[in-house]
């Protein structure tokens, strides 16, 4: 961003940072803050990420970085950088839950109402969300409602019926406004309703797959590995990355 650039000249940030940065323990970056590391060298030979629009430009000014263009924050060693704006919020909490735990950041997090706390690796643009934008006015409430009801028999029948459309039509219309077919898109929402679940309690994976609508561990798992390429096991640990959407 202009502006941005703008104050790291005029204001000498990144001459500023490059100097801290060898005497504090960690640096973090929100938005287009991360142009400020990259000024200070900081995010040189490491990933890193920033707003979706401006990835592209990050990667031209420091061809040095490996800028992740599918994540909503990073972590390298101790760099830490995010996408957008409301990112900011999950990246702190990360940065809370690396201090004190992550009991204490997921008591935070519901302190603040969040209704989801998104895992580091979340494409920053959501499969819901870009439906949402493609989709007319009534497809748009129902993707926003398979996102909160992912337990709920959601076949193209069941779906049809809550926006008052036969199966085929509904089908027909689902996949040419929001670009996927309506078995697919259900099973990203739940494949990412479970990812969740696995990233943010301690719960069993038959649990997990009734919550997020899977009929057994099994049809969990052959989501994941259609998904992820891993099984959820894996996921939970760390070993997988969300395809983009």
């Amino acid at each position: 961003e202009p502006a941005v650039r703008q104050a790291i000249v005029e204001h000498r940030i990144g001459a500023w940072l490059e100097a801290a940065a060898p005497n504090i323990r960690r640096v973090a970056s929100v938005c287009s803050g991360a142009f400020a590391l990259a000024a200070a060298g900081l995010l040189d030979g490491r990933e890193a990420t920033t707003h979706w629009r401006w990835c592209d430009q990050l990667q031209a000014l420091r061809p040095q970085t490996r800028v992740q263009r599918e994540r909503i924050y990073v972590r390298d060693g101790p760099v830490w950088t995010s996408a957008g704006v409301t990112t900011g919020i999950e990246l702190a909490l990360a940065l809370v839950e690396d201090d004190l735990g992550h009991a204490v950041s997921m008591d935070i997090a519901r302190t603040l109402a969040l209704p989801m706390l998104r895992g580091a690796e979340q494409p920053q643009l959501s499969q819901a969300l870009q439906a949402q934008g493609a989709a007319s006015h009534r497809l748009r409430e129902l993707v926003a409602w398979i996102g909160t009801h992912p337990q709920e028999p959601l076949s193209v029948e069941v779906l049809a019926g809550r926006v008052q459309m036969s199966p085929r039509n509904f089908a027909r219309a689902f996949a040419a406004e929001t670009g996927c077919t309506p078995a697919r898109f259900v099973e990203k929402t739940r494949v990412a309703a479970a990812a969740q679940l696995l990233r943010q309690t301690g719960w069993t994976q038959e649990r997990i797959a009734s919550r997020s609508g899977f009929r057994s561990v099994d049809a969990l798992q052959r989501a994941f590995a259609r998904q992820h390429g891993v099984t959820p096991q894996r996921y939970r640990d760390g070993d997988a990355r969300p395809e983009s959407v």
